[in-house]
């Protein structure tokens, strides 16, 4: 099976490849490529001025029932979250909501895994509660410094859906280890705790992304939900603070959670159990994977 971003659409996904060949056109055909050439703007205003009639002509469409999504894609240059955003969430584990800065932290980039793909549960005798939480993903769409909130969107290329896992009993505390805030890398970091998309909705498609509600959803029931307007840093803040510290690159995300379940303890879960999706939806680029 090859991997190739696409555009989704209600008949299912055109590959990028399949409108290069059907119009001469040099799109690239990597999602990671497309966002670091900075392509999706340009690719964008053409679906809105009438690429989206030409796609309706186009030969190559994938059935919806053929495709298998992936994540959109592989090996950040950097994945950094932000954790207890919302005041109410804060209290999950005990602590205040951040107020002068955001409570920020990195993830590796081998935590990631796509839609459905197994979540691995850490062996250490240490770990006794995994969560997954639902977040948005806010990707970066080139290199920026100094970003003002007012510009804020310049510097994004789109919004995903993110299922970010914790080992919480570890960040808590339990009967092998005392609960220490300070090891929140340890506990984001385990292999397979960060699935990514897979689905890429561009800013044109979101009038107002305050708006937005974000949902942790488990085997089909809302476990919770939150807005973004209800976030203490909220986007325009932590895309301008994180391009004073570190530069903005292209292809960066950075996730914003609402609440968790907690996975039953096996040695690996199915994360198509657990969704993390937006009350609204739209148009979207996507990385499927296809025969």
């Amino acid at each position: 099976m090859r991997k190739r971003p696409g555009i989704v659409t209600g008949r299912g996904v055109m590959p990028i490849a399949a409108v290069n060949a059907a119009k001469g056109t040099a799109w690239k055909e990597e999602m990671y490529e497309l966002i670091c050439a900075q392509q999706i703007p340009g690719l964008t205003d053409w679906y809105n001025h009438g690429g989206k009639e030409e796609l309706e002509q186009m030969p190559g469409f994938i059935p919806a029932d053929q495709v298998k999504y992936g994540p959109l894609y592989r090996n950040p240059r950097r994945i950094f979250g932000i954790g207890l955003n919302y005041v109410d969430h804060a209290g999950d584990i005990g602590s205040a909501a951040p107020v002068g800065f955001p409570g920020s932290f990195f993830k590796m980039a081998d935590t990631l895994i796509g839609p459905g793909d197994e979540i691995c549960l850490p062996a250490l005798k240490e770990a006794q509660k995994t969560t997954a939480e639902a977040e948005l993903g806010i990707i970066m769409g080139r290199d920026c410094r100094d970003v003002s909130e007012e510009d804020w969107e310049s510097a994004i290329v789109g919004y995903t859906t993110v299922l970010d896992m914790t080992e919480e009993s570890i960040l808590k505390g339990n009967d092998y280890v005392s609960g220490n805030p300070r090891y929140l890398t340890i506990v984001k970091n385990f292999p397979t705790f960060f699935s990514f998309g897979p689905q890429l909705v561009t800013p044109d498609e979101v009038p107002d992304v305050l708006k937005l509600e974000v949902q942790s959803v488990h085997n089909g029931e809302v476990y919770a939900r939150n807005t973004v307007n209800n976030m203490t840093h909220r986007p325009p803040r932590l895309v301008s603070l994180h391009s004073s510290i570190q530069a903005g690159m292209p292809a960066t995300c950075s996730p914003r959670e609402p609440r968790a379940p907690s996975i039953s303890r096996t040695a690996t879960w199915p994360s198509a159990g657990f969704t993390a999706r937006t009350a609204s939806r739209w148009r979207r680029l996507s990385t499927p994977w296809w025969i």
